[in-house]
């Protein structure tokens, strides 16, 4: 199975990842790096890393000068032309997966990339409603809104759009329990804190009624709907907004979160963490976690994928 990683924001972690991680990944799959080779070794002597015989790369963009830790639309240009690459060469069928390192969203604008992240690009590049899912296997959360405003989520919480996307989200990832998250504090306390709990309920009934079977229940008062024994029964969610499902996702598995884009022709996989620029280039330990995590979930859906088109 051939992965092509996208490499992220190159002031970033995102290269030392790789570099460090390697030698593991490549017992998952054969990965290939959205990355030029003299943007690689001008990378790889700053970290006064060897770059491993079999680190295949894949040219990409206009070669820069690093600067650790700093935001600029160099880097910015990069990480988003090593990502358009890696779905050009998945939707050409010449990688089974992508799996994105973290980018700086600011550098992308200063780029005048038009996207606020890798899941709003995906889902213009496809014409796709793409679905965000963050977590583990213990605990996903997938986003009804993401990388949006929050004053702008409750108009976004409409009827037929969150059918369309329970129904999508089940026949993505097939789950028998799917909890659904309210909007408003008590779950709207029947109509005194706000009214959209009224949709979310209706969307629910409406989702189990096309599925034939009871697999979303809420909606589920937010503050309790995390709890030991909830996540005993439950461990996937439909939160309204991105807070809501990465607060708790990241306050139980930092290190280990991964980010699915759902719903879209190729599969993608993510770190569930920023480019740490704070950390880059300096020499300290930086967990590889996330992104072996995310490596095995795209080998993963790749077997799923091609189990079902047998």
């Amino acid at each position: 199975m051939k992965l092509a990683v996208s490499i992220g924001d190159l002031n970033g972690i995102g290269i030392e990842l790789a570099l460090r991680a390697h030698a593991q990944i490549k017992h998952l799959c054969k990965p290939v790096y959205m990355i030029g080779d003299e943007m690689l070794t001008q990378a790889a002597e700053l970290l006064e890393l060897p770059v491993p015989e079999d680190f295949i790369t894949h040219p990409v963009g206009e070669p820069f000068t690093i600067t650790p830790g700093h935001v600029t639309k160099e880097s910015g240009a990069y990480a988003y032309a090593s990502f358009l690459t890696a779905v050009d060469l998945a939707t050409k069928g010449e990688a089974d997966a992508i799996t994105t390192l973290p980018i700086h969203k600011k550098a992308w604008e200063l780029a005048g990339v038009p996207y606020k992240g890798h899941t709003d690009a995906l889902a213009d590049i496809f014409d796709k409603e793409a679905i965000m899912m963050i977590g583990t296997p213990q605990l996903f959360t997938a986003l009804f809104t993401h990388h949006i405003p929050l004053k702008e989520v409750p108009s976004k919480i409409q009827l037929e759009p969150l059918i369309d996307f329970l129904v999508t989200l089940y026949h993505e990832i097939k789950e028998e329990k799917i909890g659904v998250l309210a909007l408003n504090p008590h779950a709207g306390d029947n109509g005194v804190l706000g009214d959209e709990e009224g949709i979310i309920q209706a969307a629910i009934e409406a989702a189990n009624d096309q599925l034939l079977e009871e697999v979303f229940i809420g909606p589920l008062v937010p503050d309790t709907a995390f709890t030991p024994h909830m996540r005993e029964h439950i461990h996937y969610y439909v939160c309204m907004y991105h807070d809501q499902g990465l607060i708790p996702v990241k306050t139980l598995y930092f290190d280990e979160g991964i980010n699915v884009s759902l719903n879209l022709p190729v599969i993608r996989t993510s770190v569930d963490h920023g480019t740490a620029f704070d950390k880059a280039y300096r020499h300290q330990f930086l967990s590889e976690t996330s992104y072996i995590n995310a490596v095995k979930e795209a080998v993963r859906l790749i077997q799923k994928k091609k189990h079902f088109k047998i």
